[in-house]
């Protein structure tokens, strides 16, 4: 079965579009595609993005691991490993490899769950 050429009609929507509007055209409707796609990272994250967040910053993979781990356990992931290792950085007043070292041995987390309480959708 071979499929009948109906390029002619569905030419007719844009024929008269020059080369530049054509161009604005491909990418607005590229950018409505991928819109969601791009929203989706936004708002969602996964043990493996966030522990490929913590080594991109430094830190091995057992303390990348070890990070993940806990925040996972304290309902901080969708905050961001990262964004978590650096808040208490801040708070500490300390370095954040060093902040990121001492979470990933278990302590400093209760400097990171206060840290985080009042933003809305943590549940400790």
């Amino acid at each position: 079965m071979q499929r009948e050429d109906d390029f002619p009609v569905r030419r007719r929507g844009i024929a008269h579009l020059t080369d530049g509007e054509l161009h604005r055209l491909f990418w607005d409707l590229t950018d409505r595609v991928v819109e969601p796609l791009v929203e989706l990272a936004r708002t969602h994250t996964s043990p493996s993005i966030e522990r490929s967040v913590l080594l991109r910053m430094g830190f091995s993979s057992l303390e990348a691991k070890a990070i993940v781990e806990g925040c996972a356990e304290r309902h901080l992931l969708g905050k961001g490993a990262g964004h978590v290792v650096l808040r208490v950085a801040k708070v500490k007043g300390i370095d954040y490899r060093e902040a990121g070292r001492e979470l990933a041995a278990g302590q400093l987390w209760d400097v990171a769950e206060k840290a985080f309480i009042h933003m809305a959708g943590v549940r400790l």
